[in-house]
C-alpha cells in the first residue's frame, strides 16, 4: 500500500507542493538550524520559519541571521509574518526578496499575550478592517503563493459566523491557501483539535485548507483519513522537533534513525548559526521535545536544563545517550 496516496501535490501560483507536507511555524524552533536538519532527512513538500516579527527583519543581516537565511538543501521554504499595519510593509517584503521566498505565511494565529499585545496575530482575526489592509499591501507586493494561519475564533456562540466573515475576506484579497488549526484561541494546545470540522471548512471556502493540530504522523494520518481527507495538506508541529526524521518516516515506516548522532549533528548545526550563548538557549528549547524519545527522557532534559555553558550541554546530552537509553515505543509532546 502507498502510504501517502491520499495526499495529491498541491500547486500554488506555479510552486509545487509535493507531497503537500509542511513543517509547522515554531517559536524558537523552525529557525535555519533546525530547518537544515529537516532537510538532511527530506520527505516534506515546503518548511515554514518560525514567526517572524515583520519589522525586525529590516534590522536583520538576511545572509546571517539565523532566522532569515535559507540553505539551498531546505528546498521550499515559506517565511511566516508577523505583521501589525502596513507601515514599511513594502519596504520589508522587498528586504526579503534576495532570499526568493517560496512563499509568504501571514501568522492570524498566535493567542499570545505577547503577539496579541503588539496587534498581532490572533489580534487581526477581530480586526477585519487592519486585515484586509495588510493583505492588500502583501498581494500587492509579493506575486507567489501568499498564505495565512488561522484558528477557529474565539470561543463564543457566534464563532462560526466571525470564522466565516475571516475566511471571505482571506479569499477577497488574494490569500491562495489556509491553515486552519481547530482550536480556539484560549485553548492553546488544550482539548483535541476537531478534524471533524475539516468537511465543513472545505464547503465554506473555495481556499485549499491545510490541516494541522495534533498530527503525529502517517499512522494517525490514516487513522484518521475521515476527518482529515478533505484537507489538501498536513501540517505536522511540535511532534517534528522530537522526531525531525517524521517526514521520511512518513513515506518509509522502517526508516531508522541513531538518537545520538542526530543530537550531535544538531548541536553542530546550531553552534554554526547561533553564539554560544544563543544556542545555549536553543538546546534548552529543543530538549523537552527530543527527550520524549526515551523512557527516561526527564533526565536528558534535566541534564541539558541545569547547564551553564553550550559545551556542558552537550557533554551532559552525550553522558546521557552513551547509555543507550530505552526508547519508547510512542512518541508524544502532551504537555509541553
Amino acid at each position: 500500500m502507498n502510504r501517502t496516496t491520499e495526499l495529491k501535490a498541491l500547486t500554488i501560483r506555479g510552486v509545487t507542493f509535493d507531497p503537500p507536507l509542511f513543517c509547522a511555524p515554531m517559536a524558537a524552533i523552525t529557525h535555519s538550524a533546525f530547518r537544515r536538519l529537516l532537510a538532511d532527512f527530506g520527505g516534506y513538500g515546503a518548511l515554514f520559519t518560525e514567526m517572524l516579527s515583520a519589522r525586525m527583519i529590516l534590522h536583520e543581516d538576511i545572509n546571517k541571521s539565523p532566522w532569515l537565511k535559507r540553505r539551498p538543501s531546505e528546498g521550499t521554504v515559506i517565511y511566516q509574518l508577523m505583521v501589525v499595519d502596513t507601515t514599511r510593509l513594502p519596504e520589508i517584503i522587498d528586504r526579503l526578496a534576495p532570499l526568493k521566498p517560496d512563499g509568504l505565511d501571514l501568522n492570524i494565529a498566535c493567542a499570545a499575550h505577547t503577539v496579541r499585545r503588539q496587534g498581532g496575530g490572533a489580534d487581526l482575526f477581530h480586526d477585519l478592517e487592519r486585515l484586509r489592509d495588510i493583505l492588500g499591501v502583501m498581494r500587492r507586493k509579493f506575486q507567489g503563493p501568499l498564505t495565512a494561519k488561522i484558528r477557529l475564533g474565539s470561543k463564543a456562540p457566534d464563532w462560526r459566523s466571525k470564522l466565516g466573515d475571516c475566511l471571505r475576506l482571506l479569499e477577497s484579497e488574494g490569500v491562495d491557501a489556509l491553515t486552519i488549526h481547530p482550536r480556539f484561541y484560549e485553548e492553546k494546545f488544550k482539548r483535541s483539535a476537531r478534524h471533524a470540522l475539516y468537511a465543513e471548512f472545505a464547503g465554506q471556502t473555495r481556499l485549499p485548507v491545510i490541516a494541522n493540530g495534533d498530527i503525529t504522523g502517517v499512522d494517525y494520518y490514516l487513522s484518521n483519513i475521515g476527518s482529515l481527507a478533505p484537507a489538501a495538506g498536513v501540517m505536522i508541529g511540535r511532534i517534528a522537533a522530537a522526531c525531525p526524521w517524521i517526514f521520511a518516516r512518513w513515506h518509509d515506516p522502517r526508516f531508522t534513525v541513531d538518537h545520538a548522532e542526530i543530537w550531535n549533528r544538531l548541536c553542530d548545526y546550531v553552534a554554526e548559526d547561533f553564539t554560544p550563548e544563543q544556542a545555549l538557549i536553543r538546546l534548552k528549547i529543543m530538549a523537552p521535545y527530543y527527550g520524549r524519545n526515551f523512557v527516561f527522557g526527564h533526565e536528558f532534559f534535566k541534564a541539558i536544563h541545569s547547564s551553564p555553558d553550550f559545551e556542558t550541554a552537550r557533554k551532559r546530552a552525550n553522558r546521557f545517550l552513551s547509555m543507550k537509553p530505552e526508547l519508547v515505543q510512542l512518541v508524544g509532546v502532551e504537555g509541553i
